[in-house]
C-alpha cells in the first residue's frame, strides 16, 4: 500500500517532540481533504473527525439498514519524544525505507498507527458512528486526552493505536485488553542537621529515608485478571538524593519511586508515613486500562484475525497509554497498534510495513463489523 507507506513518511517527517502544530496541520489537512468527515482542531491541538452513518435508531438499538447506533474511535497521538541527534538532519526528522521497515523519530510510537488509522476511517463503509482522534501531550501525561474528555469526547468504544505487534508470538499483532498504569511519587525524609562529628546531636533523614525504602522493598505488588488475562504491578526506588555537606548530619532526603498500577489496585506506599519524620507524595498518577466489554474484545480479536496468517491473542501491557484515561471515562478500549516491544523511543526505531498494511486491515474490519 504505497500510499500509507507515504502517509506515513510524510506524517514522521515532520518534528513533533517540542511542537504538535505542523503535524496536526498535517493531519487536519489530509482529513478535510481527502474525507467528508466533520472534522475539527480543539483548543489544545488535538485533530478529532467523525463519520455519522446517518440511520435512524430503533428502540432495540439497531437502525433502519441494519447498523447499530455504536460509537467506535480509532485514537492515536502525533507528538514524539526527543529524537536521538542521528534521527535529525539540520532540524527536520530523517526518515529511511529499508528491509521493508521504515526507520525514524515515531514511526513506531505512534505516527505510523496513526496513518493505518487515518485511512482505514476514510475507506471504511462502518456499520457504526465512526471517529478519529490523535491527540497531543501523550508523551508529557496525556494532557491532550485528557483535555478532550473534559470536552465531551466520549466515544462507546476506541482502538488505541499503540502497540501490540509481537506480544504473544513473532510476526503477530495482537489485542491488548489491560495495561499498567504509572504512579511516580516522592518520600521526602525530615531530619535535623548537626555536625558529623556529634551525629546523636541531629536526625539523620537519610536513615529514616532508607527505613522508608525497606517499606518500599517488602511492599506486596497486586495482580489482577482482566478477561482471563493476569496484570501484575511493580514498585521500585529509582532515584535518591540528600545531605548538603561530607560532614552534616543531613537534615533532608528524597526517595523517587516509580510504581505501575493495575486496575481497581495500588500498593500500600502510605505505610512509609508511619516513620516519623517521613512524607509521601504523588506527582504523576497515569491511569492503567482494563476492557470492561468482553464482547467488544473479542470483535477486535476476530477483525485482528482475519487480517493476518498467525494467530493473534488477547494480552496485557506494561506500558501506560492514552486508553488509560478514556477507560476512567467510562469508554471501552483495546490496544492494538504496529509498534514492537523495544522499537518506541529508541535511536533505532522503526516500523514494519507489512505490519503497519495489517493494522490498516483490523481497524477497517472491526468498522466494517461492529
Amino acid at each position: 500500500m504505497d500510499e500509507l507507506v507515504e502517509l506515513t513518511r510524510d506524517l514522521v517527517s515532520i518534528p513533533s517532540h517540542e511542537d504538535e502544530t505542523a503535524a496536526g496541520d498535517r493531519i487536519e489537512e489530509w482529513l478535510r481533504s481527502e474525507t467528508d468527515a466533520d472534522v475539527t482542531r480543539d483548543g489544545k491541538g488535538n485533530v478529532i473527525a467523525r463519520r455519522a452513518t446517518g440511520s435512524q435508531t430503533r428502540s432495540d438499538g439497531t437502525t433502519d439498514d441494519g447498523t447499530t447506533d455504536t460509537s467506535l474511535a480509532f485514537v492515536g497521538h502525533h507528538d514524539v519524544v526527543p529524537p536521538d541527534d542521528s534521527q535529525t538532519d539540520g532540524g527536520d526528522y530523517v526518515v529511511e525505507e529499508r528491509d521493508g521497515r521504515l526507520y525514524g523519530r515515531g514511526a513506531a510510537d505512534m505516527k505510523g498507527s496513526v496513518a493505518a488509522s487515518m485511512l482505514a476511517f476514510r475507506d471504511a463503509d462502518p456499520t457504526c458512528d465512526l471517529v478519529f482522534a490523535s491527540f497531543v501531550g501523550e508523551e508529557i501525561g496525556g494532557t491532550g486526552a485528557r483535555y478532550a474528555i473534559d470536552h465531551d469526547f466520549a466515544p462507546d468504544c476506541a482502538i488505541i493505536a499503540e502497540g501490540s505487534t509481537n506480544y504473544s508470538k513473532a510476526d503477530v499483532t495482537d489485542v491488548v485488553v489491560a495495561h499498567r498504569g504509572r504512579r511516580a511519587s516522592t518520600i521526602t525524609a525530615h531530619g535535623t542537621a548537626a555536625h558529623a562529628s556529634e551525629p546523636d546531636a541531629g536526625e539523620n533523614a537519610i536513615y529514616r529515608a532508607t527505613d522508608a525504602v525497606d517499606i518500599v522493598r517488602d511492599c506486596s505488588v497486586p495482580t489482577v485478571s482482566v478477561l482471563g488475562n493476569e496484570l501484575s504491578g511493580s514498585v521500585v526506588a529509582t532515584e535518591i538524593e540528600g545531605g548538603s555537606a561530607w560532614n552534616v548530619i543531613p537534615a533532608t532526603c528524597d526517595v523517587t519511586i516509580d510504581e505501575r498500577t493495575v486496575p481497581g489496585e495500588r500498593a500500600a506506599l502510605e505505610a512509609v508515613e508511619e516513620i516519623d519524620g517521613v512524607e509521601w507524595s504523588v506527582e504523576q498518577d497515569l491511569p492503567p486500562m482494563e476492557c470492561d466489554d468482553p464482547d467488544f474484545a473479542d470483535a477486535v480479536l476476530v477483525a485482528a484475525e482475519d487480517a493476518q496468517d498467525n494467530d493473534p491473542e488477547q494480552v496485557t501491557k506494561p506500558h501506560a497509554t492514552d486508553a488509560g484515561w478514556l477507560a476512567q471515562a467510562g469508554v471501552t478500549c483495546v490496544v492494538c497498534g504496529a509498534s514492537e516491544p523495544g522499537e518506541a523511543h529508541t535511536k533505532n526505531e522503526s516500523v514494519g510495513i507489512d505490519v503497519l498494511e495489517r493494522c490498516y486491515r483490523i481497524y477497517l474490519n472491526t468498522a466494517e463489523r461492529l
